[in-house]
């Protein structure tokens, strides 16, 4: 159920009054503040009956808390969505998968038996819906009747990528989740990319573990992977790579190579049983 609040806040989003999280923080985290704002509460709730989209902000009770210290132009306070909310109630349940959009066969039969490794320990799986490694982590989840959330850089309406619009209703038919921060178009490129940063950030802010499957380096391919990564690293969660001796020499293994290098552990069914 859609409360009074939050449909006022998705109202105050649409029309650009609140521009930013770090916006919302700063002026309008206060509930008499909102209320000053006329909200026609009736029309905003068919629009997203019609489009089959609930809301949830950080004055619900059931708002899922972020986990660790997180500044607040980083700090969520608004979603929309599709599915089970209550799949990032607890973070301990949820592992990230992310990695390369274009994975080899080779690439992709490995993530496959990492999925399925969690999938038979209950583990929901979150990851962005891209192209190669987070559809492959997605799709795995859901052959293995396992829950997994797909954190969206676009509006819930407008599924990023088009040809995973299919796999995002099988997500939720699955009893999954599928969740973004954002309900309008972005005006202008930047915005556009940014987004995908911020997407990012979720995946790592809401599960207990990251796995890297595949990333090159910065430069050398897509590396869009190690910005969940990272965020990672500084919201103090556990971080593995896929990696072996052979993918020593391979540039698509580059980003998890260094990370080997500097210390990061290697996953494996040992390391998913710690987990």
């Amino acid at each position: 159920m859609n409360s009074n609040i939050s449909l006022k806040l998705y109202n105050l989003i649409k029309t650009g009054v609140i521009k930013s999280n770090a916006h919302f923080w700063k002026e309008y985290y206060n509930e008499n503040i909102i209320n000053t704002f006329p909200c026609d509460l009736q029309e905003v709730k068919q629009e997203l009956e019609e489009k089959g989209i609930s809301v949830i902000s950080v004055f619900d009770d059931n708002f899922p808390i972020a986990d660790g210290k997180v500044k607040n132009s980083e700090k969520p306070f608004f979603f929309a969505y599709k599915g089970d909310i209550s799949l990032l109630k607890n973070i301990d349940k949820n592992i990230a998968i992310i990695g390369v959009l274009t994975p080899t066969s080779e690439i992709v039969e490995r993530e496959q038996k990492v999925v399925k490794s969690l999938a038979e320990k209950s583990f929901n799986i979150v990851s962005g819906l891209a192209k190669g490694c987070d559809t492959v982590a997605h799709r795995e989840s859901v052959k293995n009747n396992a829950k997994t959330i797909a954190f969206l850089p676009s509006t819930i309406e407008n599924i990023y990528p088009k040809e995973n619009k299919d796999l995002a209703n099988k997500i939720v038919d699955n009893d999954g989740l599928i969740i973004s921060e954002y309900i309008r178009e972005p005006k202008i490129k930047y915005e556009r990319i940014k987004r995908f940063v911020e997407r990012d950030r979720l995946q790592a802010l809401y599960s207990k573990a990251v796995i890297l499957v595949a990333s090159f380096r910065k430069g050398e391919g897509d590396s869009g992977s190690r910005h969940a990564f990272e965020k990672a690293k500084e919201y103090s969660k556990k971080r593995l790579v896929m990696f072996r001796e052979t993918d020593a020499d391979d540039l698509m293994f580059g980003l998890n190579k260094d990370y080997v290098i500097q210390g990061e552990k290697v996953v494996s069914q040992k390391e998913i049983e710690e987990l």
